[in-house]
This record gives structure tokens, sequence and C-alpha cells, in this order.
């Protein structure tokens, strides 16, 4: 399984806040398989947004969209996502209710809230609806897009809700060395030639050593892979 990952926001753009729904999202799926094959950042710009989701959609097996849900002028996913696919914003019951019983129960501590329940429990016609148990706004399903909240603690609770969907034969093996990273140039492109292996070396400085991250869908390859290093190169 392919999957991509589009987070939306001017704020990610401009460095004022660090991407870690696309790295937490990335390992997520790593660990049940999946090959993460692209990760974009877009402004909120409905026109780049629905036509990034639209080529996505096309070319992978599902889209991940982070970000830009809610009811502030820059939330514009939603819009986007029913422009990828020609579909009009509509009230989803489900989601009205989920909304407006949110709204009452932060009521006492929030009394000036301005917000428009219909406008935010509003999604693209025929998608399905994800309720957002820890925040207000909530995400959808159109196609094999998923739209989810860029506040990392509602988007990790959401995506519990859909995980079981994301699956695929992609594994790893790590192994790790204190040989420099120039000296395994020979060594790598060999285990990756013979074996059939992806192969990524990655230094760290801090700790004295590198990582060796075999990826592959042949479990036996991999296993002998990682056992030709073994044998090749001092591992630690």
């Amino acid at each position: 399984m392919q999957v991509a990952l589009l987070t939306v926001g001017d704020e990610l753009l401009a460095g004022d806040i660090d991407n870690t729904n696309a790295s937490w999202l990335a390992r997520q799926l790593g660990e049940r398989g999946v090959s993460v094959v692209r990760v974009l950042v877009v402004p909120d710009d409905e026109e780049v947004i629905a036509n990034q989701i639209r080529a996505y959609s096309d070319a992978f097996d599902a889209v991940i969209v982070t970000g830009g849900l809610g009811g502030t002028p820059d939330d514009v996913t939603m819009a986007s996502l029913a422009r990828a696919f020609d579909r009009d914003l509509e009230v989803n019951d489900e989601a009205l209710e989920a909304v407006e019983a949110r709204l009452a129960a932060i009521a006492d501590k929030y009394p000036d809230l301005d917000i428009d329940a219909t406008a935010e429990a509003s999604i693209p016609a025929g998608s399905r609806v994800l309720i957002n148990d820890a925040g207000l706004s909530p995400g959808c399903v159109l196609k094999n897009v998923y739209a989810v909240p860029g506040i990392p603690s509602e988007m990790q609770a959401m995506f519990e809700q859909v995980a079981t969907e994301f699956s695929g034969d992609m594994q790893t093996r790590t192994l790790y060395t204190p040989t420099p990273e120039g000296q395994l140039l020979s060594v790598l492109r060999t285990v990756r030639d013979e074996f059939g292996v992806a192969v990524g070396c990655y230094p760290n400085r801090e700790e004295g050593r590198n990582r060796l991250k075999l990826r592959g869908t042949d479990e036996k390859a991999l296993d002998a892979a990682a056992a030709w290093l073994h044998e090749e190169i001092e591992t630690v």
C-alpha cells in the first residue's frame, strides 16, 4: 500500500510550526507495513490543495490530508476536497450533533464563542464523516482521501478511528555500525544489488555510529541481507 501525506498550512511553510504530524503519521504507517511515498506541505490555498489532492488520489492507494479543518478564513481543506472531486459541501447530521454537543459542553467555560455549527459540520457530499472526539471540527473520508485535523492530539485520535484501513507488506531490518559512512559505500551497493532490498544509511555523530535500515517486501531476502551485513561489517 502506497500512501501520500499532504500537510496543509501557511504556518508550516513559514516554519512557525514543526511538521510533527507528517513524522508521526509516517511512523504509524510504517509500523503497519505501508509505504509513505510522498510528504508535501502546501499553503492554505484552495486551488493548490484541490489540485494536489486530485493528483495524489489518482497516483496512490490513499492520501491523508492534515490541517485546515474548522471555521477560520484559512481553513479551506473541506472546500478543497469538495472541489477536487466536484462535490458540494453539505451539513452532515452526525457531525452536527457532535459539534453541537461539544459546544454545549464547553459553553460555560467559553461563553463568548461565535461558531457556526452548521458550517463546522459541513463536509463534501457523499463522504464518510469522522467525528472529532478530541476536539470540534470533524474529518471525513472521500474516495481514498482522508481529511483529519492539524492539531496533533486531534489528528492522532482521529487516525486511530481509521488505522485498520491502512496495511501493507513492507518490512524493515535495522542494524547499527561504528564504521564511517564513507567506508560503507561498496557494502551498501552490494547488499542492495545482491539481495534486492532498499538500504539507507543515517549517521548519528553524537552516538558515534550509523543506523542502517533495510526495506523490502521479501522477508527472506531482508533476513539474508541483514545476516550478510553482520558478517561483512562491524555491528553494535
